[in-house]
């Protein structure tokens, strides 16, 4: 859905289609689209995506969990077109989707060897139940808001649903963080010194699927990992430090999050566009910074030795 079809009809002549070229990047239809509510309620809902997507995508890179941000984004879909079906709210539907799917990855995919598989199967089933439930719903098309988002119309209730998980999200994380990471980087020795290895992962696992939830309300679910992983995979060629590594991410899905809805704004373009495209950049920069610095400490390495 694309800002324009948001905007009541007497602010439609501010997005006018037949815009010249030269009015693409007209900055003033910014600074006026800035003063309606619904568009910085997007921005706060995007901020708070953000600061969800960058806090677990540093832990997300390191589990090896990528494909379990795909599977319950989809399933999350799943949820939502079965609460289509029964006459409830999307939302709620798309949260119970995500989360049982998380949960049954976390559960059964708790070994890195099995996660993939086990997801594929999990996830396979789900997109086929998704299906049935659009299809018996008797509107298909309703299914592509729910990959590609509606960030302009969050309204209210969405921002509010947002943000309570922000808090719980961000709650529980604090609480189990340490043993979380000690897991998540040395598993065995992790489990041999009395770590709960597996509920650490399902706990986690629920977590990511919250957040998941509410990214495909915002942005769709074909576009969560945009906020979900890649901030954290730029932030991993930068340091190890799990703290540093946890803050760059947050400021990258920030950028990429905030800076995607506002660029969005004067050439009346999905805001997934540009979320995708500044994150994607980011990326590129780090993996590129990265390597020099790898290229340049093997460099020093090789003069020490010689």
């Amino acid at each position: 859905m694309t800002i324009s079809s948001s905007v009541a009809g007497g602010t439609s002549s501010v997005l006018a289609a037949d815009r010249h070229w030269s009015d693409f990047w007209d900055f003033s239809v910014t600074a006026d689209l800035l003063h309606y509510d619904f568009v910085l309620q997007a921005m706060l809902a995007l901020a708070l995506l953000g600061l969800l997507g960058g806090v677990l995508a540093p832990l997300i890179v390191v589990r090896q969990m990528s494909f379990a941000v795909h599977g319950a984004s989809e399933l999350s879909v799943t949820g939502a077109a079965a609460a289509l079906l029964a006459g409830i709210s999307v939302n709620i539907g798309g949260i119970i989707g995500a989360v049982v799917a998380a949960g049954v990855f976390g559960y059964l995919g708790n070994k890195a060897r099995e996660r993939d598989s086990v997801i594929g199967v999990v996830m396979a089933f789900g997109l086929g139940l998704g299906v049935l439930f659009l299809a018996l719903y008797g509107r298909i098309g309703t299914g592509f808001a729910l990959l590609t988002g509606q960030v302009v119309s969050v309204g209210v209730q969405g921002l509010a649903a947002i943000a309570i998980t922000t808090v719980v999200v961000l709650a529980v994380l604090a609480v189990i963080y340490r043993p979380l990471l000690f897991a998540s980087m040395d598993p065995r020795v992790a489990e041999a010194n009395g770590v709960p290895i597996r509920a650490l992962s399902v706990i986690f696992a629920i977590l990511m699927g919250l957040a998941c939830a509410q990214g495909v309300q915002i942005i769709g679910a074909l576009l969560v990992m945009s906020l979900m992983i890649t901030p954290g995979a730029a932030a991993a060629r930068l340091t190890a430090n799990p703290t540093l590594m946890m803050v760059l991410s947050v400021i990258f899905a920030e950028i990429a999050a905030v800076g995607g809805l506002i660029l969005s704004l004067a050439p009346k373009l999905p805001v997934s566009v540009f979320v995708t495209t500044i994150s994607f950049v980011i990326y590129v920069v780090c993996r590129q910074i990265g390597a020099r610095r790898e290229h340049t400490t093997r460099r020093e390495i090789t003069a020490a030795a010689a």
